[in-house]
């Protein structure tokens, strides 16, 4: 079906194909033209949370959480929502969306458009997924039309100066601890300037600690206390990872989230839109991502969960990832070119994986 829809969907400016092909997904499940797919995959346990599977959505396409409901019945595992920030911004100038269909790739310079923190708490708050797991016992396991794991990702205003970062960080934390099954950190994206600097030295560590603090503060008034993710990008050396790494430990995070969008073009060389501004999401930076991911897997502690990101294609693409030694897979371009099907083709093919090493 969607490889009858897509090339309508693309004769769609892209940021426009995106509101829409979203509203109508809204649309269709409000009035039960969707139902739930069931992936056939095994239920999965990562940092204490039961995800009915192991494969994703990235944080980026619902920014605001409008439209979980929706995207809860393609059969993901989790949905991670946002970036939201403090106060709500407008993002870049458009157009900040392109298209690279001859690479299987999306170049985007959003910038962190979102209607702030007061409407993502309250869409998540108001959407059934969220309300149904707020009736599961604790640690319950996964039944048929058990709703996505929810993952909140908070992110610093442009207009907030870097020194100040920590503040935004904090505030976000604190409007979406009660709500999160976990919450991730974004410190990676290319798109608000110099956003990237907190990733090493003094500003990570400082940033790393204050959340650790902080959210051990507030699991006592909160009454819980969920897992705390960092998502990272893909353009770091091997002394960046290391450092990053060795913060990881040393603060407390529970996971980590490899990786978010590419600046670099090696890849695109020549094709059209290839030179706009901003990070590079699809095929291009899958090999990227898997050099992140087991350089992680190589330095961290046994078993410290790892989120895999960035160039899932394909069923065999997202098993990749998890031998490269993450444990989940999150999804982004791979919808857009290659559409829901992909969602439970890499459900399965992880399931398949997982039972021939057993």
């Amino acid at each position: 079906m969607y490889s009858l829809l897509r090339p309508l969907i693309f004769r769609l400016e892209p940021e426009q194909a995106h509101h829409t092909t979203l509203a109508m997904l809204k649309l269709a499940a409000r009035f039960g033209l969707t139902a739930p797919v069931p992936p056939r995959s095994r239920p999965t346990e990562l940092m204490g949370l039961q995800l009915p599977n192991p494969v994703g959505l990235a944080a980026g396409l619902d920014k605001n959480g409008e439209y979980i409901d929706a995207l809860a019945a393609l059969g993901f595992g989790f949905l991670e929502l946002g970036t939201v920030t403090p106060l709500p911004q407008p993002g870049n100038p458009k157009p900040r969306l392109f298209r690279l269909p001859q690479a299987q790739a999306i170049i985007n310079r959003f910038g962190f458009n979102n209607e702030g923190l007061e409407a993502f708490v309250r869409n998540v708050r108001t959407s059934r997924a969220w309300q149904k797991r707020q009736t599961l016992p604790t640690g319950a396991p996964c039944q048929p039309g058990t709703p996505p794991v929810l993952g909140l990702n908070i992110g610093k205003n442009a207009a907030t100066p870097l020194e100040s970062a920590t503040r935004d960080y904090l505030t976000g934390l604190a409007a979406v601890m009660p709500l999160a099954d976990y919450v991730a950190v974004n410190i990676s994206s290319p798109n608000t300037a110099n956003l990237r600097k907190l990733q090493g030295g003094n500003e990570l560590d400082e940033l790393l600690g204050a959340l650790d603090r902080e959210r051990q503060r507030l699991a006592t008034s909160v009454g819980r206390n969920p897992p705390l993710l960092l998502k990272i990008a893909p353009d770091l050396d091997d002394d960046q990872i290391a450092v990053i790494i060795e913060a990881l430990v040393r603060h407390h995070i529970d996971g980590v989230i490899a990786t978010n969008t590419t600046l670099s073009r090696e890849a695109v060389k020549g094709l059209p839109h290839a030179e706009e501004t901003g990070g590079l999401s699809g095929r291009p930076v899958f090999e990227a991502s898997n050099r992140v991911i087991r350089a992680l897997r190589a330095g961290l502690p046994a078993r410290y969960p790892i989120i895999g990101v960035g160039g899932v294609m394909s069923a065999q693409d997202a098993v990749a990832k998890i031998e490269a030694g993450a444990d989940l897979v999150q999804i982004y371009s791979g919808l857009v070119y290659e559409g829901p099907a992909l969602v439970s083709a890499a459900a399965r093919a992880i399931h398949r994986h997982d039972e021939t090493i057993r």
